[in-house]
């Protein structure tokens, strides 16, 4: 007995030791304040005992019960299960991405697939992007007019970025205008007659004008016989080219060069390299004075020849040209839609749409811009000035001036094969020069007094300044409306 009773003495040190916390805490307030041994005794020992019996079956229903619910197992994910689960997750990731990035790259294949096929389309002359069906009449309060030359403007161009217009008149300045603004940023003032020597600048009615077509040079040319170049960007002069023996009627850039076109009232097409300030060759061919010019990015030009009622593309590699005919009276103006195709306005009051293919008129609009004077003595109004958005079907005429002169805006039908109007913009004055905007978004039409050719007859009310005309498009809504209407 005593042997038992000391062996049992010395385990209940280890015994406690291996105690959970939780068991020593519940002992200890469970035990008796007074010091009563036996009651003691009698409660550590069902403890220990349940401790030591972990795996033995001779424990109470009462007990196990107990002891399930307080350590009743919670779910842990093992580290095996938790490498699956992010792998996946990263797997649907990098899916993910790898359908977003090749959706992307299927939108911009597509992109510059559509792109090089305009570029192909834009070369071969081929490219007509439908935009007429879906401009609106503008609103007259949102033509703006800025004033700033004294004399009739003679002549215009926009920038390549459209940022900005360079506008000159009969008063030999050029100005330079901010699109949004409306603002001058430059004017080149110019000088009186006999000055040439020390002024820098035109002293001549300046006639035609023409911008590169990444912005860099702006070339003027006047009626005293010279064309002069300008640094775009700060309207610095930079050289001047004399060889004309008429007045310089035409320039145009050749598109992605800086080879300058020019024309004459001597007849002759000269052609100059602006980047060493040289004199390249002439072509001779017009029998008349040569009216106006216009070039893209191929190497040719074409020319109007005024009274000699000819229309000619110029090869300049060749050394070859193309003669056509189709108007009545002197071609006055022209200019190209597309690398085949072309507009030309006369003042016999006809427009008419060329291709470079044929040696006839595709279409032509008779008194496009209607008539005036007495019954039977009614003379049509003269086309002053065309404009077109370059491989587009959208052109635009202006007539010489009337009290109810317009702006004409006409749709090329498919394949060029005619002119259907779309909207006039009423302007009074003589239209003597007309430009788009590369993005199509407005068109600008030089007006003056008089014509920029002569002093045949003058309008007091007319306002001599530029015309910025908003060109707004039809959105998908209101053209569904129109459908449903």
């Amino acid at each position: 007995m005593s042997s038992s009773f000391f062996i049992k003495k010395k385990e209940n040190p280890k015994f406690s030791k291996k105690g959970t916390n939780s068991a020593v805490t519940k002992r200890k307030s469970d035990g008796d304040p007074g010091g009563n041994s036996k009651g003691r005794a009698k409660k550590v020992n069902p403890k220990y005992n349940e401790e030591i019996s972990s795996d033995s079956e001779t424990e109470s229903p009462a007990v196990s019960k107990k002891r399930q619910s307080r350590e009743e197992p919670v779910y842990e994910e093992t580290p095996q299960e938790k490498k699956l689960r992010l792998a996946k997750l990263y797997l649907d990731q990098l899916r993910e991405e790898e359908d977003k990035k090749a959706e992307e790259e299927s939108f911009e294949s597509d992109l510059i697939a559509g792109r090089l096929q305009d570029e192909v389309l834009e070369q071969k002359g081929k490219l007509q992007r439908l935009i007429a069906k879906d401009l609106m009449t503008p609103d007259p309060s949102e033509i703006r007019l800025l004033r700033g030359h004294k004399l009739p403007v003679t002549c215009l161009v926009i920038s390549p970025d459209d940022k900005h217009i360079f506008s000159a008149a009969k008063d030999c300045s050029i100005i330079k205008w901010d699109v949004e603004s409306g603002r001058k940023l430059h004017t080149i003032a110019g000088g009186r007659k006999g000055t040439e020597d020390r002024h820098v600048g035109h002293t001549a009615h300046v006639l035609c004008m023409a911008i590169s077509s990444d912005g860099k040079y702006l070339a003027t040319g006047d009626m005293n016989k010279l064309i002069m170049i300008w640094e775009a960007e700060t309207c610095k002069h930079l050289y001047k080219f004399t060889g004309h023996r008429g007045p310089v009627s035409g320039l145009s850039f050749r598109k992605g060069t800086h080879d300058l076109y020019s024309a004459s009232h001597d007849r002759s097409v000269k052609v100059w390299n602006v980047d060493e300030n040289a004199y390249v060759e002439t072509l001779f061919g017009h029998q008349d004075v040569i009216t106006g010019l216009d070039s893209l990015s191929r190497e040719r030009c074409v020319s109007a020849g005024g009274r000699d009622r000819t229309v000619r593309v110029w090869k300049i590699a060749e050394e070859s040209q193309l003669v056509f005919h189709g108007h009545e009276g002197s071609i006055d103006c022209i200019q190209l839609i597309n690398e085949e195709h072309m507009i030309t306005g006369a003042d016999d009051g006809s427009l008419s749409l060329w291709s470079v293919n044929k040696k006839k008129p595709l279409s032509t609009v008779k008194q496009a811009h209607g008539c005036h004077g007495d019954a039977g003595l009614e003379q049509p109004h003269w086309v002053a000035s065309v404009a077109a958005l370059q491989n587009s079907d959208t052109v635009a005429s202006g007539a010489s001036g009337s009290h109810n002169s317009k702006v004409q805006l006409w749709k090329c039908a498919q394949g060029f094969r005619g002119l259907e109007p779309l909207f006039s913009v009423p302007v009074t004055g003589f239209i003597n020069s007309l430009k788009f905007s590369s993005s199509g978004q407005f068109l600008v039409a030089g007006v003056g007094q008089e014509h920029r050719l002569g002093r045949w007859w003058r309008l007091k009310e007319a306002k001599n300044g530029l015309y910025i005309i908003p060109l707004k498009r039809k959105s998908p809504q209101q053209e569904d409306d129109k459908i449903a209407d």
